[in-house]
């Protein structure tokens, strides 16, 4: 999975409401950058002061057939008024020598083919991609009557010229530098960090064009606005991108930390998903809150933070056997809409409790598709790993001992008789998968077991609740049929 690099003009939440910051992606960190109001950067006009011809400004939408292209503009100067533009950047400001204005009217304007936010790449073919401010200012007064500019447009840098809010984007994979005098304010290191497309409801002016990211303690980074839900989901998408092609390197580290622990036991996958909690209070009401999920050979472990040590991997604030839990409640559209909410799966674990029950939401089809599968798959792993489950059960007022075996089905033995000398227990009764017709239990503490025949139905009193009991049983059943090819 490649990469993705990106800069540009976002809003960044505050407290004190939105603020424009430039932001720029790279492999593994994100940088906020935002305007310092007491400093301005470098800028030259090059239109002449003797006249008032120079107007205002002149700011062109330009046409999107221009994105990524070299160009060739001449322009011949006037009299009065000269080139009518105005330049900033320069190499000392680790930027390209931008046009920032052009006045209307003027020689510039006039060739209705120059636009704010194009790059001075060369003047009469004297190359300008490393001149500072002044070999730029000094070669365009220089360049004679007749003044040939080779240029690119630069899309992201002309919001910040402009003083508008239109869009934020840099072209393919190419990162300009922050504006000079917009000091960093904020980076974020994408190492296991959460991109969410939910936005709280408290969070004003969202509007349906922002995305939050969490650091891997679980808490909010930013929350950031782009211009409409197109480039917020441009946004979205290489930001998730990054995140997630660091995720297979932390699976490892975690292996390598873990693989010292008692048990062994190894991380197949990990990541971070919301989860549909209910705020407390008179009338409850739904949230999602982000949880770093992760599953082992045998179990689903949820935590607060991302584990990064041995103490934090065995301090899951919940964890739940793989053997007695299945997935339910898929939805999926092939949309990846801003705020979608289509896109939950939910879970349900037999315990002793009863069934405990949880409802995720991810964040792209793919995504869903991903922990749909590998919870499925790692279920039927435990299964085929653990292979039999054994518990006490009274059976027509005897003390028995029923054991679920991944192959060989159900076998009742007697819990009071010695062992023979096979070195076995007495078997009551003993059935294959095949022979179970149906099964069923009061959530309290007896199962019912149907092999049709003679035999019929068997009532177990399992003394306490029977969910665990009966989840692997569903677990067991479901890892054989997958087995046969009869699922996917």
């Amino acid at each position: 999975m490649a990469s993705s690099s990106r800069s540009g003009l976002l809003d960044y939440y505050t407290k004190d409401g939105w603020r424009r910051v430039f932001v720029t992606l790279d492999e593994e960190t994100l940088t906020l950058n935002a305007e310092d109001s007491s400093k301005s950067s470098n800028s030259s006009s090059l239109s002449s002061k003797d006249g008032d011809t120079a107007g205002v400004p002149d700011e062109k939408v330009p046409p999107e057939s221009i994105l990524n292209q070299v160009r060739k503009v001449r322009v011949i100067k006037q009299e009065v008024g000269g080139l009518g533009i105005s330049i900033k950047g320069g190499k000392e400001n680790k930027m390209p020598i931008l046009i920032s204005k052009i006045f209307k009217g003027l020689a510039a304007d006039q060739t209705d083919a120059l636009y704010v936010g194009d790059a001075i790449l060369a003047v009469n073919q004297e190359d300008l991609r490393n001149a500072t401010h002044d070999e730029a200012v000094r070669a365009l007064k220089q360049a004679g009557r007749e003044v040939d500019l080779t240029v690119k447009y630069l899309k992201e840098v002309t919001p910040y010229f402009r003083g508008s809010k239109s869009s934020e984007s840099s072209t393919g994979n190419a990162v300009s530098s922050p504006p000079q005098n917009w000091p960093e304010v904020k980076s974020i290191n994408l190492k296991l960090c959460y991109v969410s497309r939910y936005i709280p409801a408290k969070v004003q002016g969202a509007e349906g064009r922002s995305f939050e990211i969490f650091s891997s303690d679980g808490r909010s980074a930013c929350i950031l606005r782009c211009n409409d839900a197109a480039s917020a989901q441009q946004w979205y998408s290489v930001i998730h991108t990054n995140v997630s092609r660091l995720i297979e390197p932390a699976i490892d580290e975690a292996n390598v930390i873990l693989s010292g622990s008692p048990g062994n036991r190894e991380i197949h996958t990990m990541g971070w998903l919301s989860e549909q909690v209910y705020v407390g209070g008179d009338s409850p009401k739904p949230e999602w809150k982000p949880v770093f999920l992760a599953l082992t050979d045998k179990d689903m472990l949820l935590y607060d933070a991302v584990a990064f040590t041995l103490e934090d991997w065995a301090s899951p604030f919940m964890s739940h056997p793989l053997l007695a839990t299945r997935l339910v409640n898929s939805t999926g559209t092939s949309t990846e809409r801003l705020n979608s909410p289509d896109l939950t799966f939910g879970t349900r674990t037999g315990s002793r409790k009863g069934v405990e029950a949880h409802l995720f939401r991810a964040e792209t089809p793919r995504e869903l598709a991903h922990w749909c599968r590998s919870i499925i798959e790692g279920a039927h792993s435990a299964a085929a790993l653990i292979k039999e489950i054994n518990c006490a059960v009274t059976w027509h007022s005897q003390e028995t001992r029923l054991t679920i075996h991944y192959e060989n089905g159900f076998t009742l033995t007697d819990a009071r008789s010695g062992i023979d000398s096979s070195g076995k227990s007495q078997i009551l009764w003993s059935f294959p998968f095949d022979r179970l017709k149906m099964s069923a239990d009061d959530g309290q503490r007896l199962l019912w077991l149907d092999f049709g025949g003679d035999e019929g139905e068997q009532e177990l009193d399992l003394r306490g609740c029977p969910k665990p009991v009966v989840f692997v049983l569903h677990t067991f059943l479901s890892a054989k049929t997958a087995r046969l090819g009869l699922f996917a």
